[in-house]
């Protein structure tokens, strides 16, 4: 009896104590300016932005890499594996029964003994169940699954990152790849426009009103802006390629749809709230990390306390096998036993002394991805900011030079000037728009960056949407 309460007393004692520092969230002191809720902000930080921007072929490729994308398939992969480390170390908290059955028959030799003669066979039949359990009385297990769950959620929060990241390569790929697309149609233009007056400048030589410097000058203009051509031939076909990639498809043409000039920008927000920047994928998985090795410093610290351990058998057996379930052939043992450190080396606190250090490691990592999200918020707002003022500016000069090409060529018609004048204009004049071009793919990139940096919960939408996989926790049983 005084056994049987010693056994009751130690499994009533499991779940009263738990080895290891409890985990709280580090305080962080945010910029001022982000220390007021902006509820415009919140909603434009969790709005499916890239839709905003009403290209139907750009929201048909995010859509597809949500879908086929490798590096998602591989992070959504990583999910379902700590998932089930976390379902077999959840187990550890539980009895572990195992079923066990036999069957014998034996004909013993009757020389082998001192009785002499045949003896007769004898049968042995036994089935029953094991129980091993052990009690975690100091909590040690019960941080191991605390730090299994937060490798979970570390990995969820990895794979949101994917998702974030991919988005965002998507649209920024999409967007250059229409600004290549654009710059070579007006080097076409351009080409074009030069072959028109290198035939002008031929007549005129011919007819003997230019000089063969005028013809040289217009062919070497013309063959220089044709070389430019498969620069930006190979440019495109090496961002499909990107794209394709991106979409977890072979190398192929990418259909488009809106372009670089009819593209809307997406709502630009003037501020943000700090709790929803720390929502963050990457800050999510860098606390989960850090909880992670809080709840390990408990499981190191487990191994100074000793470890009760239950065993346990029930069955039937028999010498008959139809004697198996016959009264009295019943059998049943159960038993404890304690295991406890008394001399390791010092190997118990170095594993402690790892656990808390690596917990501090982790503590300074997730300190440096707040710092980081901060960092590269404020850097997008400058950048779209300043993006959007040489895009302004360029365009300005753009219509600066259009004049001034086209007061060249009356100039020249006139014979006021040479055509090397005119030459001059167009050069610039095709320079300018080419620089505007990257000036509006720099808006828009500059505003994809800020999206990427704010995160926001349009990444759950968009896997809901797109029907990313769910992650499954592992059974119960078996």
């Amino acid at each position: 009896m005084n056994k049987l309460s010693a056994l009751t007393l130690a499994i009533s004692l499991t779940g009263c104590f738990t080895v290891g520092p409890d985990y709280e969230k580090p305080q962080i002191a945010a910029p001022q300016q982000w220390r007021f809720a902006v509820e415009d902000a919140k909603e434009t930080a969790n709005l499916p932005w890239w839709e905003q921007l009403n290209d139907p072929a750009l929201n048909t490729l995010v859509e597809q890499a949500i879908q086929h994308n490798l590096d998602l398939k591989v992070a959504i992969a990583n999910v379902e594996q700590f998932m089930g480390v976390y379902g077999a170390t959840r187990a550890n908290l539980f009895p572990q029964i195992f079923g066990e059955g036999g069957y014998s028959r034996q004909q013993p030799s009757g020389e082998a003994t001192n009785f002499g003669g045949k003896l007769p066979d004898t049968d042995v039949a036994q089935l029953g169940a094991t129980m091993l359990w052990e009690l975690d009385v100091w909590g040690q297990l019960r941080r191991a699954k605390e730090a299994a769950n937060a490798d979970v959620l570390a990995q969820t929060a990895a794979r949101d990152a994917v998702v974030l990241t991919l988005v965002s390569s998507v649209a920024q790929t999409y967007i250059s790849l229409r600004a290549l697309d654009r710059s070579l149609e007006i080097t076409r233009q351009t080409v074009d426009s030069l072959m028109e007056e290198n035939r002008i400048a031929k007549a005129r030589f011919d007819a003997g009103y230019a000089s063969g410097i005028e013809v040289s000058q217009s062919d070497s203009e013309l063959e220089r802006r044709r070389a430019q051509i498969p620069g930006f031939e190979q440019q495109i076909a090496q961002a499909e390629h990107a794209l394709s990639l991106l979409l977890g498809k072979p190398p192929s043409a990418i259909e488009r749809g809106m372009s670089l000039d009819a593209l809307l920008p997406p709502a630009v927000p003037a501020g943000l709230p700090s709790d929803q920047l720390l929502r963050r994928p990457d800050i999510q998985q860098a606390e989960q990390n850090l909880i992670s090795a809080n709840a390990r410093i408990g499981v190191a610290r487990g191994e100074y306390f000793p470890k009760v351990r239950l065993s346990g058998d029930v069955g039937q057996a028999s010498i008959e096998l139809a004697q198996m379930f016959a009264p009295g052939a019943n059998f049943w043992t159960i038993g404890t036993r304690l295991l406890g450190p008394i001399f390791t080396a010092g190997k118990v606190a170095g594993q402690v002394q790892t656990a808390e250090a690596l917990q501090q490691a982790a503590l300074a990592s997730y300190q440096k991805a707040i710092l980081s999200a901060f960092k590269e918020f404020d850097d997008g707002l400058i950048a779209q900011t300043k993006s959007n003022e040489r895009q302004t500016n360029q365009s300005k000069r753009v219509a600066a030079l259009q004049n001034y090409l086209r007061l060249s060529k009356i100039r020249y018609d006139e014979g006021y000037t040479s055509y090397l004048e005119v030459l001059d204009a167009l050069r610039q004049y095709y320079e300018g728009q080419i620089e505007l071009v990257q000036a509006r793919n720099d808006t828009f990139i500059a505003l994809i960056q800020l999206y990427r940096a704010m995160g926001g919960g349009w990444i759950v939408s968009a896997e809901q949407k797109q029907q990313v996989p769910e992650v499954k926790p592992a059974v119960m049983f078996p």
